[in-house]
């Protein structure tokens, strides 16, 4: 199993640098913390603000997304420790999330987040755990 992260998953939907690398991992068995619902929500309604995806196409995206074949894992089991990981990086909690879900699954986590990744490398267990999309 692989966690991914709603930086991985906009692409997709939407064509965008490493869009097909994105792509590749759809053959994996895959997973993410169910925020990441929410935040490619986010992303797509910032995109149709900015003029850059009609209402249509937003919509449609998030229809596409809401049957990815990712599997939604639940948050409690991972607050905790992505609240301690999130104090110890000075990085938002929300993406600490997808960090403990990789340590709680025991899976790699891959991320188009290359400030994630770096936060990330002062955590040995997650260094191990965590990659770019592209590397």
């Amino acid at each position: 199993m692989l966690i991914v992260d709603a930086s991985v998953a906009i692409k997709w939907v939407v064509t965008e640098p490493h869009s097909e690398l994105a792509s590749r991992l759809l053959d994996e068995d895959l997973a993410a913390p169910e925020l990441w619902l929410i935040e490619v929500a986010n992303a797509l309604w910032a995109r149709q603000m900015r003029g850059l995806m009609t209402p249509d196409e937003a919509r449609s995206g998030l229809l596409e997304l809401l049957v990815a074949p990712m599997r939604s894992l639940p948050m409690a089991g991972l607050l905790s420790l992505a609240f301690d990981m999130a104090a110890a990086l000075r990085h938002p909690a929300y993406d600490c999330c997808y960090l403990a879900a990789a340590q709680v699954y025991g899976c790699t986590f891959v991320t188009a987040d290359a400030r994630l990744v770096r936060r990330a490398a002062k955590l040995p267990d997650c260094a191990r755990s965590t990659r770019l999309l592209w590397q």
